[in-house]
């Protein structure tokens, strides 16, 4: 009986190609919104909460405009996606939220790519070129952005080694690569001379070789700028494979992930002062400059002795204090004894501030996330642009696992991987304050020379959590 009533009367008929459209449009508007309000750290949940009901109405309108309602086989796969979903959301830390972004940014673009690849081959031997040449160009978009978040997700979990990993000949490989790639987008698109089981495998396999190539020569300290930038390839993949399944709640949203995706990859370049070519392209100076070396061989001539005045006594005395966390806090989970020892100074009378450079942690907003985490209040976090000129003001500024962000190398180090990068212009403060591991650089492997300074530089070694408990209980 069940099944006649769905063939008398199909879930489609309740949705007109005008309300289709419509709630289309409103749902695309809902996950524009989100975005908006997750630029602005106070109304980020509000944002995030917002795009994500969004996307759930657009499944199920999706669900209800295609007629698959039926189909018994989406709801186990539905429940069991779920069920992951909320086992990742309780057991990952915030430390590897980087990683986890990467994975999902993965994850989006193998979607993209079987979509597309079901979209490739039924319209294969049809007359479709538009729908042909978008699916596979999305089936190649989706597996490059899945085998290089894959790559990312490993270097940023320490599974791969972080320093950029060059082969021979590899940018020859990669340049090779591309043209194949274009090749097998126009063979499978205007073309159909080769059997889709024989075309469809090999575009996949050439397309994550490619993606392996480009992501694993990507170091460290480029991490944030490769995660925006799969972040937007795995829309640019939703948005073509959208184009292919004549979806046009796929098209939207994913060309608004992967135009934001975009958006941040600049506003990440920007900040790094570095061209997206030049990363793309694995072009990552090691070699230390001759102002370099002249500057670390003129301080290591420099005595090892301190200022005799006492960081505690420092830290007590100050009235105008900044401090600037980094992925070392991160990386000890400190965020909460940094906001115990920002509150213990200000019930001594200090002004305290958060100095945020934007590609601190090893993805965007990283730091901001953790300081909310905490329960440090939106008002005491400054971005870089607003709060650089302050540090020459303050009395004392204190470092939480932070380094390259505020290496001065960047002005001056030429042919090094920072040498350019706008910096928080920590060196200019009176008294610095560093709590960090060791004296190793930071993962650019540029050397700090702030380290070597002989006055109003103190450096305590050691886990962050441990150094700020002992500093804690000094105070």
């Amino acid at each position: 009986m069940n099944n006649l009533l769905f063939a008398s009367f199909s879930t489609a008929t309740l949705l007109s190609d005008a309300v289709y459209y419509i709630a289309c449009g409103v749902l695309a508007l809902a996950v524009l919104l989100g975005i908006h309000f997750m630029s602005k750290v106070e109304k980020a949940q509000l944002g995030n909460r917002i795009s994500a009901w969004a996307i759930a109405l657009g499944i199920i309108l999706t669900l209800i405009k295609k007629d698959i309602l039926p189909v018994w086989l989406m709801y186990p796969a539905m429940a069991v996606g779920a069920i992951i979903g909320l086992i990742l959301a309780r057991r990952v830390k915030m430390i590897e939220m980087p990683q986890l972004v990467a994975l999902l940014n993965g994850i989006g673009g193998a979607a993209s790519a079987i979509v597309a690849s079901f979209a490739f081959t039924s319209l294969y031997r049809s007359g479709e070129f538009f729908g042909k040449t978008t699916a596979s160009l999305a089936v190649v978009v989706g597996t490059v952005t899945l085998f290089g978040s894959l790559v990312a997700a490993g270097k940023l979990h320490k599974l791969i080694t972080q320093k950029p990993i060059i082969y021979r000949f590899h940018q020859t490989a990669a340049v090779g690569l591309l043209f194949i790639l274009t090749v097998l987008v126009i063979l499978g698109g205007f073309f159909s001379l080769i059997p889709s089981a024989i075309l469809l495998p090999i575009m996949v396999i050439v397309a994550a070789v490619f993606g392996l190539l480009f992501s694993v020569r990507v170091g460290g300290a480029d991490m944030p700028i490769t995660i925006s930038l799969l972040n937007s390839l795995s829309g640019v993949a939703a948005a073509i494979a959208g184009f292919a399944v004549t979806d046009i709640l796929l098209v939207a949203v994913g060309g608004i992930v992967g135009a934001s995706g975009l958006f941040l990859t600049q506003i990440m370049c920007r900040a790094m002062n570095r061209k997206l070519m030049d990363i793309l392209l694995g072009k990552t100076a090691l070699k230390k400059s001759k102002t370099e070396k002249k500057e670390t061989t003129e301080e290591s001539r420099e005595t090892e002795e301190k200022d005799p005045v006492d960081p505690i006594t420092v830290i007590k005395s100050a009235k105008n204090v900044i401090i600037v966390p980094g992925y070392g806090m991160a990386l000890a989970q400190a965020q909460h004894l940094t906001k115990e020892l920002a509150e213990k100074l200000k019930d001594n009378g200090a002004s305290v501030k958060f100095a945020i450079h934007p590609v601190a942690g090893r993805m965007p907003g990283h730091m901001d996330v953790l300081l909310i985490e905490a329960g440090i209040p939106f008002d005491d976090v400054y971005e870089m642009d607003s709060i650089n000129d302050a540090f020459k003001e303050a009395d004392v500024t204190i470092v939480v696992g932070a380094n390259d962000v505020l290496n001065p190398a960047a002005r001056n180090a030429e042919g090094t991987p920072i040498y350019g990068m706008p910096i928080l212009n920590v060196d200019q403060c009176k008294h610095i304050v560093i709590f960090n591991y060791d004296l190793k650089p930071g993962y650019s492997g540029v050397e700090n020379p702030i380290y070597k300074n002989k006055e109003g530089v103190w450096v305590i070694q050691g886990d962050a959590a441990t150094t700020l408990k002992e500093t804690l209980q000094k105070l």
